[in-house]
């Protein structure tokens, strides 16, 4: 079965610094994936070349079995491809649900509306009207993450949602994983917290210094052959 994404010895440069060496990547139709490394492994640069916001040669990056490595960021959206952004990134003068219909402008069609996405978020129906600076960290995430499904992406990527958020908000947002997964998608999750990250992907990539040090089926995946591959020493 061909993979929905797949990067191919993938590359990037910020002008002459070299950021990623060699990036081999897969995730099939239906999968959660997950990614982690330490700050400055290069996840945040694989995220910014798959969507566009880094230059990349097109066969480099291949989605649905076409490339699309350097094509700009809207074109990438129109695709299929959408992302949480680590920070949520919403427009404080713009009210929640202005904030929401703006993931809608690539007009995709799909299931997700603004409708499904208050079902999902029950919360967001009663502060729709709000700017989205009003809102609780845990609010805003809910806005960016409804406002990246109602670009009816196809391969959805969550980056860091649980940055900066108490544990019970974390685990709300992550029992949503679910519901959006039956609704077709497919999902790439950033992470911090490797343990959050092994409960909630079928398989982990870990970065370090721009390389995949490891790879494998979350639940296989033990915690010192992780460590070694996140800091990059060697495993006893």
């Amino acid at each position: 079965m061909s993979a929905l994404l797949a990067t191919h010895g993938l590359a990037a440069f910020y002008g002459d610094f070299q950021a990623l060496f060699g990036i081999d990547f897969a995730i099939h139709a239906g999968e959660a994936v997950g990614i982690i490394g330490a700050n400055g492994a290069g996840k945040s640069t694989f995220l910014k070349t798959v969507t566009g916001l880094l230059p990349a040669a097109p066969e480099r990056i291949v989605f649905d079995g076409r490339p699309i490595g350097g094509l700009p960021a809207a074109a990438i959206v129109r695709r299929g491809i959408a992302m949480v952004p680590e920070g949520r990134r919403l427009f404080p003068s713009l009210s929640v649900e202005e904030n929401l219909l703006i993931g809608g402008y690539a007009k995709r069609a799909g299931p997700w509306t603004p409708a499904r996405v208050y079902e999902l978020f029950p919360a967001l129906r009663e502060l729709r009207a709000l700017p989205g600076n009003a809102l609780s960290g845990g609010q805003q995430q809910m806005v960016a993450i409804g406002r990246a499904l109602l670009a009816n992406p196809r391969l959805l990527i969550c980056d860091e949602i649980s940055l900066g958020l108490s544990p019970l908000v974390v685990q709300g947002l992550y029992q949503t994983l679910p519901a959006m997964m039956r609704e077709g998608l497919t999902v790439i999750i950033v992470e911090q917290d490797v343990g959050l990250a092994q409960r909630t992907t079928s398989r982990l990539y870990c970065f370090q210094e721009g390389r995949v040090s490891l790879q494998g089926a979350s639940s296989e995946l033990t915690r010192t052959a992780i460590s070694a591959a996140y800091f990059g020493s060697t495993a006893a």
